[in-house]
């Protein structure tokens, strides 16, 4: 079983529906969990905005914001490691 505390960085592509592009859903993320993150690329239109993000933080914490984002209706997907390195 993996630690809850250790520390990890998760890169992931998040695809936000169009009903959500012109929500603060990342500033939400920053404010709701322990986690920093860094966006590596983005392309938003009125219809769909994607996201490559890397999240930081404790294992646990990070696995719970993702879990929020997809409660939220946003498309959470890995990137492969290193395709934005």
């Amino acid at each position: 079983m993996a630690n809850p505390k250790e520390k990890v960085c998760e890169r992931v592509y998040l695809t936000f529906p169009k009903e959500l592009v012109r929500e603060p859903v990342v500033c939400w993320l920053a404010k709701k969990f322990d986690i920093t993150f860094n966006i590596r690329g983005s392309t938003v239109t009125a219809e769909m905005g994607l996201v490559a993000l890397e999240i930081d933080g404790e294992r646990q914490e990070v696995n719970r914001a993702v879990e929020w984002l997809k409660e939220k209706g946003v498309i959470v997907e890995p990137i492969e490691k290193n395709v934005i390195e």
